[in-house]
């Protein structure tokens, strides 16, 4: 299904309408999160909203409360992925923005990277 502001030209955007297949991890009408085919971690998948914002500084005071909901989704969907809880466990939360910051696709995209270290990333 597409969202409202659907990006036909963003890889990311096909993927939530179910245009290109993805390894699901999670979804409700706000977010979807799916594995990500280059993992840099043993657990390695990415969070992004529905609403099409090519980059963190793209969003707005408003995009607030959607940001807060994908930062809380990573602990719950990483330990459910099976990263371990706790200090002795853990998992990274990365945003690549723009690109020097490293970003390839221009939709706002959550990396959550987990699992026993040492990763390639």
């Amino acid at each position: 299904m597409k969202h409202a502001s659907y990006d036909s030209d963003c890889i990311f955007c096909k993927i939530i309408a179910g245009e290109i297949p993805s390894q699901k991890v999670y979804e409700d009408e706000e977010v979807f999160a799916f594995n990500d085919i280059n993992p840099g971690a043993p657990i390695h998948f990415l969070i992004i909203p529905k609403k099409h914002l090519p980059m963190l500084e793209s969003a707005q005071s408003q995009d607030a409360p959607l940001l807060g909901r994908m930062m809380e989704l990573a602990p719950r969907l990483a330990q459910k992925q099976g990263c371990r809880p706790g200090k002795e466990g853990g998992f990274r939360v990365m945003v690549n923005n723009g690109a020097d910051g490293g970003q390839e696709v221009y939709h706002l995209h959550l990396h959550v990277l987990g699992g026993p270290r040492p990763w390639k990333k």
